[in-house]
């Protein structure tokens, strides 16, 4: 049955908060996945900016002794060959992450807002946003 007009005001922001808290969360798991797989390339396109001369050029002891103008030119183009490569890699780990956790099943639908009697759970019981005890034969398309 419907709710009462407050009441779905309520449920509406309850749901709403919950799904941005979900959101938010898969947004920082992407955040450190990515940083920690990139890093490579951040460290090597770094150097690599720091210590050319048309850049930045530092005045640190290993920009003078070790890496000249064409050893960070080398730099910079490594970092951005061995970025796509490294991109891919992190998607592979967010999504698998993102998957075996069930992050995607925790978005609720709004529905929940406007009826009475809806349950926090869809597709199976293994989310950990779910509640037990769900029916898993209940079908929305039916």
């Amino acid at each position: 049955e419907p709710r009462s007009p407050w009441c779905c005001l309520a449920w509406t922001l309850v749901i709403a908060t919950m799904n941005s808290l979900v959101f938010l969360l898969n947004l920082l798991l992407m955040f450190v996945i990515f940083t920690v797989v990139l890093l490579p390339t951040i460290v090597v396109v770094y150097f690599g900016f720091q210590c050319h001369s048309q850049v930045l050029h530092s005045s640190a002891r290993y920009c003078k002794s070790i890496l000249d103008d064409n050893s960070s030119s080398a730099l910079i183009i490594l970092g951005f060959v061995i970025m796509s490569p490294l991109l891919v890699v992190a998607m592979a780990i967010y999504c698998s992450l993102a998957r075996r956790l069930q992050l995607l099943v925790c978005f609720q639908p709004y529905t929940l807002a406007l009826y009475k009697g809806g349950r926090w759970c869809r597709r199976g019981e293994g989310a950990l946003c779910c509640a037990r005890g769900c029916n898993t034969q209940l079908k929305a398309w039916v």
